[in-house]
């Protein structure tokens, strides 16, 4: 795998993401909607890296997967230049969708921790089943969630 896609490391995908000036607010810290955006750059490319890429659910299947719920912790703030790690994994699936975690690292420490509810939609826009083969490449990444909501944690 190129670092364009990530690596796979203790069970979950990690992807690298440097901080530029146009993710970071006045100040050089990075705006918090823009974890969003690392997030789904990150669960794009893991989608990639086991062979499932959403160009092809996409073109082949009909189907794409829509945000419904997500859920932030924020830590810790990234600043300009930083590299950061956006963790994937801990997925758990339903019929129509799946959960996981995903937290963005800066050297080990945790900035932000999230849990992002997906929900696969077909070409009508409604829900749709999960095709055998994401399920079944997804299966060795299946685990408890990890994030925790509490905020007397962290800063």
């Amino acid at each position: 795998m190129t670092s364009e896609t990530g690596v796979f490391r203790d069970g979950m995908h990690v992807f690298p993401v440097r901080v530029y000036f146009e993710d970071t607010d006045a100040a050089g810290v990075v705006y918090y909607a823009n974890y969003l955006r690392f997030a789904e750059r990150a669960r794009t490319e893991m989608m990639r890296a086991i062979g499932v890429p959403h160009s092809g659910l996409m073109n082949d299947l009909g189907l794409v997967f829509v945000v419904h719920r997500c859920n932030a912790v924020y830590r810790r703030p990234g600043r300009l230049d930083d590299v950061l790690e956006v963790w994937s994994g801990n997925v758990g699936m339903t019929g129509t969708g799946l959960w996981l975690d995903q937290y963005v690292r800066r050297d080990g420490e945790e900035l932000v921790g999230m849990r992002v509810r997906l929900a696969c939609v077909g070409p009508d826009e409604r829900p749709a089943r999960l095709p055998r083969e994401l399920r079944e490449a997804l299966s060795p990444y299946v685990g408890e969630s990890r994030v925790e909501f509490n905020d007397n944690k962290g800063a």
